[in-house]
């Protein structure tokens, strides 16, 4: 585990020593753009650290709504309720659309927070096998006289997967369901206004599908969104114990995402440099012979037989000034992993070096 004494960019300080930061998931590099920095310093000042309440009582304040107002606008959708964390959207939208469904239908890599999410007395749960909507036609085939919910990554976390939404689509159609897509990591990076996985596959309107959403990754702050029609809203803000016994998110992080959000819209060009820079890292990990997933996107995993090849790998990278962790979540895979990310502010030579450095590590070591 790396330790960070320093903000998280392109570059990050490490034991007095700067190094290239092939980490995390500051896809637009805005996690300390000076100019966002900057709002959060000012909302600090204003409204001190924290609200101290809940956004039912007293702790709603009008940073608060101008962000829910911002997010519904990016988002185009009725109105966006915010809360403590990402991690809670799945729970929020499984539990809040219990009445809708009887059984559900899970991506067998869907994130921790699906798992955790699922009602306790929802007793028909099946996993349909990863990216796989012929197996998942199959479950629901099987599963008569049941109204399901689909749930499913965008981007999956750990390889960089986009799942055939399109397709699994479809089948919502097909069999009436209702379909949940976790965009933690597609939110600000997927799509020609950066909505996310529908609008990625051109079902930005499509009904029977909602997102659980973050602030901290590609929008370089903290908390978790949820956007969509404003009656659905307004039922979370009323019966959801979690929304309504929750802190109010605090005034810097919310600030922060304002600012955040404003960025994005003024320079789209932000997810065209993203883009162009996973596809430079990507093609030449590629090239190098590394074993990778195909999909355009941010995170770039380099598949390893065995757990110790990625942590050599990793290890040596460090030696070399780069930062590129060896990981095995939050889901477990058949192989190993080390977990390269890039953003939008990695320069080219910063990829070019991170590329000569995994041709050292090849030539010597191989690519398995």
């Amino acid at each position: 585990m790396v330790t960070l004494n320093s903000g998280v960019g392109n570059y990050i300080s490490l034991n007095n020593e700067k190094y290239s930061y092939f980490a995390g998931n500051n896809y637009l590099g805005l996690a300390n753009h000076p100019d966002i920095v900057k709002d959060a310093i000012q909302a600090l000042g204003k409204y001190g650290v924290n609200f101290s309440a809940s956004r039912q009582t007293t702790g709603t304040s009008d940073i608060h709504l101008e962000l829910e107002q911002l997010l519904s606008e990016f988002k185009s959708q009725e109105e966006a309720i915010v809360f403590a964390s990402g991690y809670m959207g799945n729970k929020l939208l499984l539990q809040s659309l219990k009445d809708q469904y009887s059984s559900i239908f899970a991506d067998s890599m869907a994130h921790p927070s699906v798992l955790d999410g699922m009602p306790n007395d929802i007793s028909n749960v099946s996993f349909y096998n990863h990216c796989d909507p012929d197996h998942l036609e199959k479950l629901l085939k099987a599963s008569k006289n049941q109204r399901p919910l689909i749930i499913t990554d965008g981007i999956f976390a750990l390889t960089g997967e986009i799942s055939p939404i399109d397709q699994i689509y479809s089948l919502v159609k097909k069999y009436n369901a209702i379909l949940i897509i976790d965009d933690a990591h597609a939110t600000g990076v997927l799509g020609s206004n950066g909505r996310g996985t529908p609008e990625h596959f051109n079902l930005g309107d499509a009904p029977n599908i909602y997102q659980s959403e973050t602030m901290s990754k590609a929008l370089g702050s903290y908390g978790g969104v949820l956007a969509c029609k404003k009656e659905f809203i307004q039922e979370i803000r009323r019966k959801s114990t979690f929304y309504g016994a929750s802190t109010a998110l605090p005034p810097p992080v919310v600030a922060a995402a304002i600012s955040s959000l404003k960025m994005i819209k003024k320079n789209p060009q932000l997810r065209e440099i993203l883009m162009k820079n996973s596809g430079h890292l990507r093609a030449g990990i590629k090239e190098l012979g590394f074993d990778t997933s195909d999909d355009n996107t941010p995170i770039m995993p380099i598949y390893f037989n065995e757990q110790q090849t990625a942590q050599d790998l990793s290890a040596f990278l460090e030696d070399n000034f780069i930062i590129a962790p060896s990981v095995d979540y939050p889901v477990k895979t058949k192989k190993f992993i080390v977990r390269v990310t890039v953003s939008a502010s990695h320069t080219k030579d910063q990829i070019d070096y991170l590329l000569n450095s995994l041709k050292k590590w090849r030539d010597k070591h191989g690519t398995n």
